[in-house]
């Protein structure tokens, strides 16, 4: 329930008011002038001021707007003994949310109450979710605790204060396009866009009109103007992941952009500026595919200005287990499964394992045993057998298990699980199970799963 003050310097009205509202269930102060009320506005979590114009020590509709400046999610409801056009006027351009007559205030004061509790409820949920989307893009969802890994987020912090060109190296699943978010988000050009590509999920003509843009007539098809990514982000950050997979005549005209910020669209002569900021990542080694003739050098030594290693599984395996808890806590809410842990012969085996696919292998481990399991902790069971097999603490009782129960009729269990799981979706259920969508149709065939 909504906390509310009322600023008046009659006591019998605040008396009443107080009165009436509290028996409505709301939780109400009060104050005789605007110095008392600013110091409760303070000291206390208020939701709503309801206010006197005319008070000995100021003017409300003036007093609103320091409110609003101050408190931007408390809600002020203004009150006058003689109510003018002007003073009403500049009553909401001040931020307040409605200004009424005194002896009105009896029948409009409880439905204004209510609709004002409903604005702060949405506001207050608004700027939650933009503290849990700012949580999300900052170093601060960047999970982990061991040195090579805050070595990298220093290094990263260090470096987005600037506009300096930065290259993430690092294998695949590493989190490259987190810390390019985090490095974005602390820049000053956050409040613009932050667009990310992948070049490898393009052939060479789909990426240049995707970096480009296009004019109209330039193809087949092209009936009007486009934007490309240059142009949408200008003012922005442009993450070009996999950049070793960049064709070559596109990474000349990616020089250009770099060079001079301009670029040119698809079909077009006419050269269009762009400021953007570019963060490139790659799992290639880059000195390597110049020497083969894949890379441009040129480009890399524009690219190459602040180089941040992000390291793999293997060189944190402290992080294994916050990680493991943090995406079992992600995947139990999605599933709507009251898991509560993750058992210690779990965490053992995960950290032998040898995560060739990093951070976003272990995400869908997680994901799998948190379908499979059907109590309230992850045990080894719901591991996929390599990385079981790999605990040897637990290998016998692994072994026992695969005796009482035929490897057959365990494989067709899980999968049964996992399709129960994906609502009959065989591509997502061939992702969770780390197998081809065309074993898993044999397999489907051969259990006979329905």
């Amino acid at each position: 329930m909504n906390t509310i003050l009322i600023i008046d310097d009659e006591e019998k009205i605040r008396s009443l008011l107080s009165r009436i509202i509290s028996l409505e269930g709301f939780e109400v102060y009060e104050a005789s002038n605007l110095k008392s009320g600013l110091k409760r506005l303070e000291v206390s979590d208020i939701d709503i001021v309801i206010c006197d114009v005319k008070l000995p020590d100021g003017n409300g509709v003036e007093f609103s707007k320091i409110i609003k400046k101050k408190f931007p999610v408390v809600e002020v409801i203004l009150l006058t003994a003689f109510g003018n056009i002007p003073d009403g006027v500049m009553a909401i351009k001040n931020g307040a949310f409605d200004y009424i007559t005194k002896g009105d205030d009896n029948t409009k004061i409880l439905p204004l109450i209510y609709k004002a509790s409903e604005k702060v409820a949405l506001n207050k949920r608004v700027i939650q979710l933009e503290k849990q989307l700012d949580n999300k893009q900052s170093f601060d969802s960047i999970i982990g605790k061991s040195d090579v890994l805050i070595s990298s987020i220093d290094s990263a912090k260090k470096v987005s204060g600037t506009d300096a060109t930065v290259l993430l190296t690092g294998e695949t699943g590493t989190g490259k396009e987190v810390f390019a978010q985090a490095i974005h988000h602390a820049s000053k050009r956050n409040k613009k866009n932050f667009i990310a590509v992948n070049c490898s999920a393009f052939g060479k003509d789909l990426l240049e009109n995707e970096l480009f843009g296009h004019k109209a007539g330039a193809f087949t098809g092209a009936l009007k103007d486009s934007k490309g990514i240059f142009e949408e982000a200008n003012l922005g950050t442009v993450f070009l992941d996999e950049i070793g997979e960049m064709p070559l005549d596109l990474q000349a005209k990616l020089l250009r952009v770099l060079e001079s910020g301009e670029f040119l669209k698809v079909g077009d002569s006419k050269p269009i500026k762009t400021d953007v900021r570019i963060i490139a990542a790659t799992n290639r080694d880059l000195e390597k595919e110049i020497e083969k003739g894949n890379f441009r050098e040129d480009l890399y030594y524009r690219i190459n200005i602040f180089k941040i290693n992000l390291p793999s599984l293997r060189e944190r395996t402290t992080d294994i287990e916050l990680l493991a808890n943090f995406f079992l806590k992600t995947f139990a809410r999605k599933a709507g499964k009251n898991i509560s842990t993750v058992s210690a012969d779990y965490i053992k085996a995960l950290k032998k394992h040898s995560w060739k696919g990093n951070i976003r292998e272990l995400r869908n481990v997680i994901e799998r045993s948190v379908i499979l399991t059907d109590s309230s902790i992850l045990d080894i069971e719901t591991l996929p057998s390599d990385i079981a097999e790999n605990s040897s603490e637990r290998s016998g009782d692994f072994h026992k298990l695969m005796s009482a129960f035929s490897m057959a009729s365990a494989e067709k269990m899980q999968i049964q699980k996992v399709l129960n799981h994906t609502k009959g979706n065989k591509a997502e259920a061939a992702r969770l199970l780390e197998i081809g969508i065309a074993t898993l149709y044999r397999k489907i065939e051969e259990y006979k799963i329905l």
